[in-house]
């Protein structure tokens, strides 16, 4: 009953404060500018952002290395996997940011690969040319609903994050995200608890492996990784809320692909 009535305030603070969203977007994008994000809890993101890059050294970085030798084949094959299951959580971000159109689009992505696609190893739907495709969360549906990134934060493993963000993420626990739903919250009999997890490691590994090359080259060149980190992922989860492909200033968008954990 609570997790329900979680859900139920959630939806309903997305679809009010909806109403008071600036239709141009300049007011969301406006509060979710880099410099607009204060970074109240410094000292500790640092710390833990020290905490990642080490078990990022120990753990993610090897295997990810491995993981990059395996055939491109079998490595698209897995991201199409991840992103089609990423659906379930965009899927009803489309209904509450009122992108009935796309959810639909997104819908018929998400029966044909499940089916068609073997449960979306293949990406048949962008062969039968049904190529659009965004990803959303709650976090994105309550920026784009008027409520703003509130601090950034530094997560233990996940990473950069802001209040909001990690706030919205919780939704993801009580019933607004599918895949967790026949995984780990009900007996299914279908599915078991190590599947919803090792979708969510597998899914680091990929964005690790994807983006080995341009993390590197970012710490290398960074007088500050932890400024260049955080620049980079506030000026990304800007372009996600307001979908658009604008180039940030540090990289080209295609380089950092965003952790579906939210």
């Amino acid at each position: 009953m609570i997790k329900k009535i979680g859900i139920i305030l959630i939806t309903t603070l997305a679809l009010t404060l909806n109403s008071y969203a600036a239709s141009d977007g300049e007011l969301i994008l406006k509060k979710n500018e880099p410099s607009e994000v204060k970074d109240c809890f410094e000292g500790v993101n640092r710390a833990t952002f020290a905490f990642n890059q080490a078990l990022d050294g120990i753990i993610f970085k090897p295997v990810a290395s491995v993981y990059k030798k395996i055939p491109s084949p079998v490595r698209s094959g897995v991201s199409n996997s991840l992103d089609n299951l990423s659906n379930l959580v965009t899927i009803p971000n489309n209904i509450l940011q009122g992108d009935f159109a796309l959810a639909g689009v997104n819908t018929g992505r998400f029966l044909i690969n499940t089916t068609v696609g073997v449960l979306g190893i293949f990406d048949v739907a962008h062969a039968l040319g049904i190529v659009e495709y965004e990803k959303e969360d709650y976090g994105q549906s309550l920026a784009k609903a008027g409520m703003g990134p509130g601090c950034y934060v530094v997560l233990p493993v996940l990473g950069p994050s802001t209040a909001r963000d990690t706030v919205a993420s919780v939704t993801n626990f009580m019933g607004g995200d599918a895949w967790y739903n026949v995984t780990v919250r009900n007996d299914t009999h279908y599915f078991r608890d190590i599947d919803y997890y090792s979708s969510k490691v597998t899914g680091g590994v990929d964005f690790r492996a994807k983006n080995y090359d341009a993390i590197e080259n970012l710490e290398e060149n960074s007088l500050d990784f932890y400024a260049s980190v955080k620049s980079l992922y506030l000026q990304d989860r800007q372009q996600k809320i307001a979908n658009t492909k604008k180039i940030t200033n540090t990289q080209d968008d295609s380089d950092w692909e965003e952790i579906e954990n939210k």
